[in-house]
């Protein structure tokens, strides 16, 4: 299948090339940015003699010429005009950004006004453990962001075992990439750089994602407190999700159950580390509880599992293919 990368310039967009290159099923028939007029070998110096293709500027007509599917790889706003146009096409969409992952209340009340309402209500969630079947049939899919991916699949197990009534904190930490590839005073290397430090704590755009779905799959309106952090790190995120129990349970056969027929969930027996998940689709877990304490970590590839191999499951369940069809699975170690 053709499939086109709109957004080609970010650090998704490159993971996106990366994976797609090799990729058994799908073939990049275009890619595109703002601006056009490069070669992607020059737009990113590291596909220098992998691959040799024009960049585009970005048109959903020229698109739906050559492909049948689109990632969008671009910030939430100018996703929705593309989506919007590539649907009317006939095109299978896959945004990355957050234009179609809340209800549109929600959605206008973190971000802004949407430009798209007609197709915001069929876009299927894409977090393959929880909506696959959805995902099977839909044509427009909101690729979950790196912290509720990371978060939501730590929490999503416990919730029927937990005490909502008790307050849900989550601590993020997530590596420099998270924040795009446009320099800002907080990731400037001499500010982050044997530093770490909290932002946006309980105001984060990704907190009311993670209580949506939770409320959408559980049906339980809980109360979760999210406070993201900034490491040093190039790449990588992890989430520490601490609850009550209502009872004690075996935490680790809970956990167990859940994923035990998930091809991209590991349960570690020790805590976990971002650097055995880089490079990679893998969600590490691991859970811990202290009588009625409980303690649940992630670690994910932000840029990955947190964002474009995500997107590429996706594209692989629509279309039809196995889930783990040309997707990352060696991590970048030592």
């Amino acid at each position: 299948m053709n499939v086109a990368i709109i957004g080609a310039s970010g650090y998704t967009g490159l993971e996106l090339i990366k994976i797609l290159i090799n990729h058994p099923k799908f073939n990049i028939a275009y890619i595109a940015n703002s601006s056009g007029d490069i070669n992607v070998k020059d737009l990113h110096p590291c596909l220098k003699n992998v691959i040799n293709m024009d960049v585009s500027l970005a048109n959903a007509s020229e698109v739906a010429k050559v492909a049948d599917l689109a990632f969008l790889a671009l910030p939430h706003k100018t996703a929705m005009s593309f989506a919007k146009e590539l649907l009317e096409l006939g095109l299978k969409v896959i945004d990355l950004s957050a234009d179609y992952r809340l209800e549109l209340e929600t959605y206008e009340k973190y971000y802004c006004e949407h430009l798209d309402k007609e197709h915001i209500k069929d876009a299927v969630y894409g977090l393959p453990e929880y909506f696959k079947e959805d995902i099977k049939t839909a044509k427009l899919i909101a690729n979950p962001g790196c912290y509720p991916t990371a978060s939501l699949l730590a929490l999503l197990p416990f919730i029927d075992y937990i005490d909502t009534d008790a307050q849900i904190f989550i601590d993020a930490k997530s590596g420099v990439s998270g924040a795009g590839k446009n320099p800002s005073e907080t990731t400037h290397y001499c500010q982050i750089n044997d530093n770490v430090h909290a932002y946006n704590p309980f105001k984060h755009r990704h907190m009311p994602e993670i209580h949506e779905k939770v409320k959408i799959l559980k049906g339980k309106d809980v109360s979760i407190n999210f406070v993201p952090h900034l490491l040093p790190l190039t790449r990588g995120m992890l989430v520490s999700v601490f609850a009550t129990l209502k009872d004690d349970i075996d935490v680790n056969e809970i956990l167990n159950k859940a994923y035990k027929d998930c091809e991209f969930i590991r349960i570690r027996e020790k805590p976990v580390d971002v650097k055995s998940v880089a490079g990679t689709n893998f969600c590490d877990l691991f859970v811990a509880k202290n009588g009625k304490a409980l303690f649940v970590s992630s670690a994910i590839d932000n840029l990955l599992r947190g964002a474009s191999s995500q997107a590429v499951v996706n594209a692989n369940i629509i279309c039809g293919y196995e889930e783990y069809e040309g997707i990352p699975k060696i991590a970048y170690v030592p």
